[in-house]
């Protein structure tokens, strides 16, 4: 016979949830000494590794408690409805994630302007279902150019960069669309331009009338960015288009 201490130790199960399966007669010692100290055999212990295990693939005591005590319980069913659960739970977590990334990488953008209005208008779009209407209209060469997009829930190091940007360029705005500053950030802006994207200039151009016009950037589920900020990009740009041709 083994002490609750000792079977702590084994176990890893602390000495309080020892008591309450006892408690709710999930898992009874096998007897207890005379100072009402639990003890365990190892048929007890065997036990405790089944309920361990099946609360690791998601049961719940109520459930493992059944499982243990029938004889008849269709083992076969109970699984496959615990996995049917945890591939629902597991798309869920995964919009969880695709959310949280989206607010991140917005707050880089935004800052402290970055607020619960703007969380609430994220909730209710589907950030994965970018330029989902009319991809026909949009004047694509390559449909691999859709993936190269920034990407708002991605973590891949262009999204990042893009990001940092135009994190940079609403950050600096005060200092007006010719400063030199903000005339670095555009020459970034430009070459990541060609990097990512080389002679897809009908669809950057087609996208950026999408994207100067709400009610359009809004069909296409894009990135909500305050009107102010994409005016002071195009002005920055045609700045330093004119300045550099």
């Amino acid at each position: 016979m083994l002490h609750i201490n000792e079977v702590k130790k084994m176990s890893g199960v602390s000495v309080r949830t020892l008591r309450y399966y006892d408690q709710i007669e999930l898992l009874k010692p096998a007897s207890k000494t005379q100072g009402g100290h639990r003890l365990y055999s190892n048929t007890e212990l065997k036990k405790l590794q089944q309920i361990q295990f099946l609360k690791t693939i998601g049961f719940q005591l109520s459930e493992i408690k059944i499982m243990l005590e029938s004889e008849e319980w269709d083992w076969s069913i109970s699984l496959m409805k615990q996995l049917s659960y945890v591939i629902n739970e597991k798309d869920r977590l995964s919009n969880i994630e695709f959310n949280l990334r989206e607010l991140i990488n917005g707050i880089a953008i935004e800052g402290e302007e970055f607020r619960i209005q703007k969380i609430m208008s994220l909730y209710t779009r589907d950030s994965k279902d970018i330029l989902a209407h009319n991809r026909d209209e949009l004047n694509i060469k390559n449909a691999e150019v859709l993936y190269r997009l920034p990407n708002m829930t991605s973590s891949d190091p262009d999204s990042l960069e893009w990001i940092a940007l135009l994190g940079q360029l609403k950050k600096h705005m005060h200092l007006g669309y010719s400063a030199t500053r903000i005339q670095n950030i555009i020459k970034r802006m430009d070459e990541k331009r060609s990097e990512d994207f080389g002679d897809e200039d009908a669809f950057l151009d087609t996208l950026w009338k999408i994207r100067m016009a709400p009610e359009e950037s809004k069909k296409h589920n894009l990135y909500p960015i305050d009107q102010e900020v994409l005016n002071f990009m195009e002005k920055a740009y045609i700045h330093y288009t004119a300045k550099n041709s």
